[in-house]
């Protein structure tokens, strides 16, 4: 598998750091697509359609690449929490989250040649409680405004908020590695 070289349609350094740990030679080149959905989207289905925006862009440029793209999102009663736009904003998500139990949904679409494949995987995080000061702390501390739902589950506040998760722990950092390393064998040895 080494031999197909994949473009990643992500400026995610988790993402990058991820899909090299799964042993494919790639190249990063980022999908400047504008992230917009429709509002009668399914919450759930939003990051399928946002990776498939993103790999459909990509594939147009490069038609003979095998491309893999991914979009993850945080939702919390019924309300995706995005990448938040400034400091503040970080710290009102997190305070939302605090104390409850929300969905990581990452939506993975991968593009070759003759095959298209849109998958997701879903993962339940449940967070304990937290002061003002410890969300304060991590947000002057990590500059989360990278991250979907305004933290990283691998930074200090995955140490201490996470009281449990059901499903993939690398699907919380932003790519489903099990799911995505199963299909890309599927779609290289075809």
């Amino acid at each position: 598998m080494k031999n197909t070289k994949i473009i990643l349609a992500s400026a995610s350094p988790r993402r990058k750091e991820l899909l090299a740990g799964l042993g494919f030679d790639f190249e990063v080149i980022p999908s400047n697509v504008d992230e917009v959905y429709s509002e009668d989207l399914d919450l759930t289905k939003v990051p399928e359609y946002l990776a498939e925006l993103k790999a459909d862009s990509l594939a147009l440029q490069f038609p003979d690449r095998l491309i893999l793209a991914a979009d993850t999102v945080v939702i919390l009663e019924n309300e995706i929490l995005g990448k938040p736009n400034d400091e503040h904003e970080a710290i009102e998500m997190i305070k939302k989250l605090s104390g409850k139990k929300h969905e990581v949904v990452t939506g993975v679409c991968i593009i070759s040649a003759n095959t298209k494949h849109v998958f997701s995987d879903k993962t339940d995080v449940y967070f304990h409680a937290l002061s003002q000061h410890e969300i304060e702390f991590y947000v002057n501390q990590y500059k989360p405004l990278d991250k979907a739902g305004a933290y990283g589950v691998q930074e200090w506040i995955g140490y201490v908020a996470v009281e449990k998760i059901i499903g993939s722990f690398y699907n919380v950092m932003g790519l489903p590695v099990n799911l995505v390393y199963q299909k890309l064998r599927e779609v290289i040895n075809k």
